[in-house]
């Protein structure tokens, strides 16, 4: 990237133990549209990948998918949220699942597969590649809340 030319708006810089980070935080159209039913913020969402960075997540379930509760605003996690994310655990974390405890216990091995193949294809994604699937909607970024 040129000096002087900002960087691409999905790029957040951070700091991990003095050393530069790079991640990309996404969801999939369709999880976008489950989470805005659900009421589940933009703030949570990146909350939730810095506790998983810490350590702090349900399962890793292999191929890329780990398990995360999110609690709601005024219920606990016990009963809450559930999402998938597809990530490498270092720069990259794409919420691409998400149910209600209420809704069901969990997601079945065909599912699980599925997701996985998803992963690995999200995963494999150039910085271009992303980059159209923002433009066309398919990839949503986390916004910036105040």
């Amino acid at each position: 990237m040129p000096f002087g030319c900002p960087r691409p708006f999905w790029l957040q810089s951070t700091s991990l133990s003095g050393i530069e980070q790079i991640k990309m935080i996404l969801k999939t159209r369709n999880f976008a549209r489950w989470a805005r039913k659900s009421g589940l913020s933009d703030s949570l969402l990146k909350m939730a990948v810095l506790e998983i960075q810490r350590g702090l997540l349900e399962a890793d379930l292999g191929g890329g998918i780990v398990k995360k509760r999110i609690a709601l605003p005024g219920r606990g996690k016990r009963g809450s949220t559930r999402t998938l994310l597809a990530t490498n655990r270092y720069d990259r974390w794409f919420f691409v699942f998400g149910f209600e405890k209420t809704d069901r216990v969990d997601i079945s091995e065909n599912e699980l597969e599925s997701l996985k193949k998803v992963a690995k294809d999200l995963l494999g994604l150039t910085a271009a590649q992303i980059a159209v699937a923002l433009g066309e909607g398919s990839l949503v970024e986390v916004e910036h809340e105040a």
